[in-house]
């Protein structure tokens, strides 16, 4: 793990040193928020829209706000030195010492950010559903919370069948959203893509994909998708802080063209805006 650089509350720690007090609250309940973003070059990319969603997990957590500017200490604190030419940077905020229960105390937070050089994503890869749910309307649906045994479970449960990522419908069986990607759908040449109401995360990536795309006038359409749309896409594509516009190849064994002319599109849109700055 000594590839792993950790900052913890003002100060850069070992990786493999204790570094965050045993009942901590993300600790014993999973009561936090965190975001990862894509580092190219030493330079992470869309912190500030990451400081954004952050805010808005702490407060449907109920919990204080962040502190933007110790969050930004400590980005700098663990991109000093070698740069990372490809990593993940993540920034944890937890609600900090609390009792052993679900109960809260006074929230003192604990800030902690790391990064790592990672490999790049291939040019593709496979998906399969999954038999479990994403609740659209549970308590933290949208929230990019520290509780994360669910997509633990089904990426694990992906893996043992040789497939990339794992997708979940929601309770009314529409297409949701994967572990920790979005999911596009082309159909007769139509982009579509679950809307937040689906009880999918708000990812960066998927919002930028949204906005640029629009703005090259590529149509994309947020709108309910029944799980099945997976079965007769003409193309599917991911979109993560890590993997960027990610072809997928093939759905619960059907195989797709990876990447598809519109994937091909977007993804080039993706790459030109994406090149005009690091905090768009």
């Amino acid at each position: 793990m000594t590839d792993i650089r950790v900052w913890v509350d003002g100060r850069i720690v070992d990786p493999d040193t204790p570094a965050v007090s045993a009942v901590d609250h993300g600790v014993t309940v999973g009561d936090g928020a965190f975001e990862t973003a894509k580092i190219e070059a030493g330079v992470p990319f869309a912190v500030t829209r990451h400081l954004r969603r952050l805010d808005r997990t702490m407060a449907g957590l109920g919990l204080p706000a962040a502190d933007h500017d110790r969050i930004r200490e400590g980005i700098d604190a663990v991109l000093v030195g070698e740069p990372i030419d490809f990593g993940r940077l993540r920034f944890t905020v937890t609600g900090g010492r609390g009792p052993l229960g679900s109960d809260r105390h006074d929230c003192d937070l604990t800030h902690i950010v790391t990064a790592v050089p990672h490999a790049p994503p291939g040019d593709h890869g496979s998906v399969v559903t999954v038999p479990w749910v994403r609740n659209e309307r549970a308590a933290t649906a949208g929230l990019k919370t520290t509780s994360y045994a669910d997509n633990v479970i089904a990426l694990a449960y992906a893996k043992a069948r040789g497939a990339l990522e794992a997708v979940f419908a929601n309770t009314r069986g529409e297409l949701c959203e994967a572990t920790g990607s979005n999911v596009f759908v082309v159909v007769d040449g139509a982009l579509s893509t679950p809307p937040l109401s689906s009880g999918c995360l708000a990812g960066i990536t998927r919002e930028l994909v949204v906005e640029w795309c629009r703005a090259d006038g590529v149509e994309v359409v947020e709108r309910p998708l029944p799980l099945d749309v997976l079965t007769r896409a003409d193309e599917v594509f991911l979109t993560s802080s890590i993997k960027d516009v990610f072809p997928v190849s093939g759905v619960d064994g059907r195989t797709l063209p990876a990447p598809g002319p519109v994937t091909e599109r977007a993804r080039a849109v993706w790459q030109r805006h994406a090149a005009q700055g690091s905090d768009p």
